[in-house]
């Protein structure tokens, strides 16, 4: 390839290919993973594209999963480590929640992956029923439950797609009152999802403003879940990543780099964070802002949270 091409924006089509290779490589040689996030998203037809690209992979399977990316170019360029920061790609971090982060520096802007071994507020094994290199709908939708305003009306968007498919759990996941509204003239939700969902017994939802109130009720929780859960895994990050750039001073490759993060890793980060921090304190504390913020009446129908740490 031309030099000059090296420098052009990478399209979306060639990053989708790239990882579809990288997955379905990945797979084929027996490592449990698929992509989710913002590329499921565009290959589910809710978003349009995406410049980055999220995996799950099976936790024991780290130290395969980071030889094979080691070994694939893009545009003949190797990977390392994102920065400083991430984590080291290793079954004992990953199996916590953790998250590693990589780029292939090509320009003007890099292309990254980011590697999950647990899916955030997970509610069932990620792996099970895989849309060949994706994960399911579900699954993305639930990883979108953020503290980021811009993903719910993905989750929206992903569970309409999985009503129109048949699949009722898509009622988990519309956090829009017209939508929810809409939905339910034709098809009322199971009962059974309310146990899951207590705003779902308001079926048909008539009453406007109680809805409103309650879809917001819902997203404040979880964005307050998904706040807690994000400073948990900060605070062991900012003396781990002080360690790692004194360790790194000068560059290091690949190889080098992953030893590097181990060994700041086992003296700054601990395995198992959220589960030391306790769920169930999360959950409370979560709720409880909840009641500062939007009202404690609100509480009795708040989600069941502990159902959502499934593999920690």
């Amino acid at each position: 390839m031309p030099a000059s091409d090296s420098y052009s924006v990478v399209p979306y089509a060639e990053l989708e290919n790239f990882f579809s290779l990288l997955v379905t490589s990945a797979q084929g040689r027996g490592i449990p993973c698929a992509i989710t996030s913002g590329m499921a998203c565009v290959h589910f037809g809710v978003a349009v594209a995406t410049k980055d690209c999220a995996v799950l992979c099976d936790a024991g399977k780290s130290d395969d999963f980071r030889k094979l990316i080691a070994d694939t170019p893009l545009r003949g360029l190797f990977p390392n480590y994102r920065d400083n920061i991430p984590p080291p790609l290793d079954a004992r971090w990953m199996g916590g929640g953790w998250t590693s982060h990589f780029t292939w520096k090509t320009k003007p802007e890099e292309t990254c992956l980011d590697i999950f071994g647990i899916a955030p507020r997970g509610s069932s094994p990620w792996d099970r029923e895989l849309r060949g290199i994706y994960v399911r709908p579900n699954v993305v939708a639930e990883m979108k439950r953020t503290n980021r305003e811009k993903d719910w009306p993905f989750a929206t968007a992903l569970g309409g797609k999985m009503l129109d498919e048949g699949d009722a759990d898509g009622w988990l996941h519309l956090y829009d009152g017209d939508v929810l509204r809409l939905c339910a003239k034709q098809t009322p939700p199971p009962e059974h999802l309310a146990e899951r969902r207590p705003l779902l017994r308001l079926s048909p939802f008539l009453d406007t403003l109680l809805l409103k109130r309650l879809l917001l009720a819902e997203r404040a929780f979880w964005s307050e879940l998904d706040e807690l859960r994000v400073k948990i895994y900060q605070k062991p990050l900012r003396t781990y990543t002080a360690a790692v750039r004194r360790a790194s001073a000068g560059g290091r490759s690949f190889d080098q780099s992953h030893e590097t993060r181990i060994e700041c890793a086992l003296t700054h980060l601990p395995f198992q964070p959220l589960r030391d921090y306790g769920l169930d304190r999360m959950i409370a504390e979560a709720k409880a802002n909840v009641g500062v913020t939007v009202g404690p009446d609100v509480l009795e129908w708040l989600p069941a949270a502990e159902k959502h740490f499934h593999g920690l």
